[in-house]
């Protein structure tokens, strides 16, 4: 009796914690962490599309194989984050957007040399109305991949971002 109480109980624990891996994830999750973001530059909040998240999922198990980090060149804005243990979201949103710390707005350039801000620049871009995120777990590690796409793209050559 104690065994199949404690099977039980673990069983419980594992599904609490799969479902709060999900909600740690979910579109909401994704759509509420980017306009956080973009409310501190002021711009116009963004609402999540089912159909880049369809995209993004299918190119994030697409990558899954090998976990390259390639950008597919399709005609949406991308931004890709990879991690292991519990990345997800949150983290892969941050690690855009402290791209902010190179970023210039002045001569609208990334301020250090090579390093890049562009997904900064696409997370918080003014024109940008739409999101949709996935994300997979690699395949040939314990890493995860993920890609948020956005609609209409941002990054054009001689604009600001906001």
């Amino acid at each position: 009796m104690a065994l199949s109480k404690l099977l039980m109980f673990l069983a419980t624990v594992s599904l609490a914690m799969a479902q709060l891996s999900l909600a740690k994830n979910s579109p909401k999750t994704f759509l509420d962490i980017h306009n956080k973001y973009r409310a501190v530059d002021g711009v116009k909040p963004l609402v999540w599309n089912k159909t880049l998240e369809g995209i993004a999922v299918k190119y994030s198990t697409k990558k899954s194989t090998n976990c390259e980090m390639v950008h597919s060149d399709g005609p949406y804005g991308e931004n890709l984050a990879q991690g292991s243990g519990d990345f997800g979201a949150a983290e892969a949103i941050k690690l855009w957007v402290d791209e902010k710390n190179y970023y210039d707005y002045e001569s609208n350039t990334c301020s250090i040399g090579e390093i890049a801000c562009g997904h900064y620049t696409q997370v918080v871009w003014n024109t940008t109305t739409d999101v949709g995120c996935g994300r997979v777990q690699c395949k040939n590690n314990d890493w995860w991949f993920i890609t948020c796409n956005y609609y209409p793209p941002g990054n054009y050559v001689g604009e600001r971002p906001f």
